[in-house]
């Protein structure tokens, strides 16, 4: 079904929104959660939107957070250094191009250096407006990421649509009171305001007062 959301601003998830990063951010947490005795499905269940060292304290509870933010320091590294099957979601260039004259931004849990690998081996160009793991004190489901990235592009809440695949990042996007276009198989789950099974099918049309995006 068609549909068509006006807004004045657009904010964007990187991973499984804009590029295609699931074999090595599941090698990955794989891999560091094996020596810990933690099943693959809740490992998968819980990394993908989030900060890592969130992410591990939801799995190792009981464990000293400063043990977290270490190992999250050096898991961010590898992750920037290993960008081996990082691709293009499908739309995402012509999506990225088409939002050029509107203000936009990438809100994303990773950090600086790891968004720009992943989005150089995907072969798109970061936005010159981003949200990073260092601008925010919370991770997504907290609306905090959302809220820091309407400000900075000067957009009420209300005009801003968010792209989201995960559930803990359309959470955060309804949290900001922002409407949310859900992307890809796992995002219907999350209730998003509309929903696409990739970039493909989002089109931009300049409108009076903002644009309009449409979703088929």
């Amino acid at each position: 079904m068609t549909q068509t959301l006006s807004a004045r601003a657009v904010l964007l998830d990187m991973d499984g929104t804009l590029v295609d990063s699931t074999a090595v951010v599941e090698r990955l947490w794989l891999a560091w959660a094996e020596p810990h005795g933690i099943d693959p499905e809740t490992v998968l269940r819980t990394v993908h939107g989030r900060q890592g060292h969130q992410s591990m304290a939801i799995m190792l509870p009981e464990r000293d957070h400063a043990i977290n933010l270490r190992e999250n320091d050096v898991m961010l590294a590898t992750e920037a250094g290993d960008v081996d099957g990082v691709i293009e979601v499908p739309g995402a260039r012509v999506l990225l191009d088409a939002l050029q004259p509107f203000p936009h931004a990438i809100v994303t849990s990773a950090n600086v250096a790891l968004m720009t690998a992943r989005m150089r081996a995907a072969g798109l160009t970061v936005p010159a407006h981003s949200v990073t793991a260092e601008d925010v004190s919370a991770s997504k489901p907290d609306p905090e990421g959302f809220l820091r990235g309407a400000e900075m592009l000067g957009i009420d809440p209300a005009d801003c649509l968010v792209f989201e695949d995960s559930g803990a990042g359309i959470q955060a996007g309804l949290a900001a009171g922002m409407r949310v276009i859900g992307v890809g198989p796992h995002a219907a789950a999350h209730h998003p305001t509309a929903l696409v099974s990739d970039l493909s099918q989002v089109t931009v049309s300049a409108t009076a007062t903002g644009f309009d995006i449409t979703v088929d």
